[in-house]
């Protein structure tokens, strides 16, 4: 039997950067997404974007909105292509039970971190997040290039 060979490269579609910029995440989960076949096609092409998006709850149920997926300009005509409509995320119940408690009684928000492949479905991953304050992504700002600096000074070290 022949073993299929992994494609070499990201399973990523998107990466909401600004996420990590803006609030602390407490926790990760996944997620999966009900979408519709050219949202499908235009993620092959990685034509999504994450930024502003987040997790409303209705009914129950958890959508993700503000996620923004162009369609492609050989899309079917006979469907109507909505680039920013809200997709149902598909949560077992413990899940979406556990999130709708955090996000009600903790004052906890949930954001879009990432979209990618897993096999041939496609997933969210979703942060539990609460912001952050201005001081708090100044003292992020000066940690990260303290490092970059303490590595520059290591690198140096070791030539001489």
């Amino acid at each position: 039997m022949a073993k299929k060979k992994q494609k070499v490269g990201s399973n990523t579609i998107a990466l909401n950067k600004r996420a990590r910029h803006d609030y602390f995440i407490e926790e990760e989960i996944e997620a999966g997404l009900s979408l519709q076949g050219w949202e499908v096609k235009s993620m092959r092409a990685g034509k999504a974007n994450l930024s502003d998006s987040y997790v409303i709850f209705n009914n129950g149920e958890a959508f993700l909105f503000g996620a923004t997926i162009q369609p492609l300009n050989v899309a079917s005509t006979h469907i109507v292509c909505d680039p920013t409509r809200t997709r149902k995320l598909l949560l077992n119940q413990r899940e979406l039970d556990s999130l709708f408690g955090k996000t009600n009684r903790d004052g906890y928000t949930l954001v879009a971190l990432s979209l990618y492949w897993k096999n041939a479905w496609a997933k969210v991953k979703i942060g539990v997040a609460k912001g952050k304050k201005q001081y708090d992504k100044r003292e992020d700002i000066k940690e990260r290039e303290w490092k970059m600096q303490k590595d520059r000074i290591m690198k140096n070290a070791h030539r001489g």
